[in-house]
């Protein structure tokens, strides 16, 4: 039986899933149309897609993995479910950090000011960065899986199933969980250095900019300080996920604790959502797309709800006040 404050967790959980997959579905869903209207597919568009889909399957495993382990959990003590839901943790998480950390990266060559030779190197060879990182994905994949394996197997031998409670010492348990989340560190720390790095670049450079405070300066500066927001909270919602899968590891050593594991479900599943709805905000394409479809939606409950001569507009008459707004300056 759940407790009022586990109860509310779950439904803040499921809550932020339902928000994510809507979210991460339209980033997919508008630069999907984008690359078939332009007949092309640039870097920027396969790395937002790519993220988007990545963390629907991410909330989807957690949401999934969670509801099991909460309320049944003797579905992990036999069979081969939790091999499953292991191998596919570490194919899906690992992508979705890959995939953040190209972001970070490209947003980083493109944006940041640095006189560096080593960085203006890598500026120029922008087309070839993200061949190189895929490269890394496939290496960070080749070492997790015999290692995800081995705990596996190992704790089928001890058991004999394949049960998530886990018996042996504490020490041994977290050394294996750090070889195993290897790879994630390693993209994790990379994602981190970027964005840092960004963020130093931005205030150095609204810095120098406060100076003019007037005209198109000014707007630059007010620019420049919305997109160092926008990094922070990318920053703050991945510390948060990292922090959500650490509890969620911490678990397994009490796991008669079962508010820990949900807080830290709940926790894991802000990051997902949250950076989706950042990112439609902080993309021009994305949030034009996002206030064209509220405006169509909203149009569309006005008909259905009153009548057209209540509404003293025609049949297309929320379709021309769009069209009006659009061409007015």
């Amino acid at each position: 039986m759940l407790s009022v404050v586990e109860g509310l967790l779950i439904c803040i959980a499921v809550s932020q899933s339902i928000l994510g997959v809507l979210g991460n579905g339209f980033i997919g869903f508008v630069n999907c149309i984008d690359c078939v209207k332009n007949k092309k597919v640039s870097m920027i568009d396969f790395i937002l897609t790519g993220l988007a889909a990545s963390r629907i399957c991410l909330i989807l495993i957690i949401i999934v993995d969670g509801f099991i382990r909460i309320f049944s959990p003797d579905m992990y003590s036999s069979g081969n479910l939790i091999d499953y839901i292991s191998y596919l943790w570490v194919i899906i998480n690992q992508s979705n950090i890959w995939f953040a950390t190209s972001l970070s990266i490209f947003y980083f060559l493109r944006i940041a000011d640095f006189s560096h030779h080593i960085f203006l190197w890598l500026k120029g060879r922008i087309n070839r960065i993200l061949p190189l990182l895929m490269g890394s994905l496939f290496i960070s994949w080749l070492f997790t899986f015999p290692q995800v394996v081995k705990v596996l197997n190992d704790q089928k031998a001890e058991n004999g199933n394949a049960t998530w409670l886990f018996n042996e010492q504490k020490s041994a348990f977290f050394t294996k969980q750090i070889l195993t989340s290897l790879g994630v560190i390693l993209l994790s720390a990379l994602f981190l250095i970027t964005c840092f790095l960004l963020l130093i670049s931005l205030w150095t450079h609204s810095r120098r900019m406060q100076l003019n405070v007037t005209g198109l300066q000014d707007s630059r500066s007010e620019a420049h300080r919305k997109a160092m927001t926008v990094l922070i909270s990318f920053i703050i919602l991945f510390l948060l996920y990292l922090t959500g899968i650490a509890i969620e590891i911490a678990y397994f050593t009490v796991p008669e604790n079962k508010l820990l594991f949900i807080f830290g479900m709940t926790t894991t599943v802000v990051y997902p959502w949250g950076h989706s709805f950042i990112l439609i905000l902080g993309n021009s394409k994305l949030k034009q797309a996002s206030l064209t479809a509220l405006q169509r939606f909203k149009c569309y409950e006005t008909r259905r709800l009153l009548p057209a001569a209540q509404t003293g507009m025609g049949r297309n008459g929320c379709s021309r006040r769009i069209i009006w707004r659009r061409r007015s300056p």
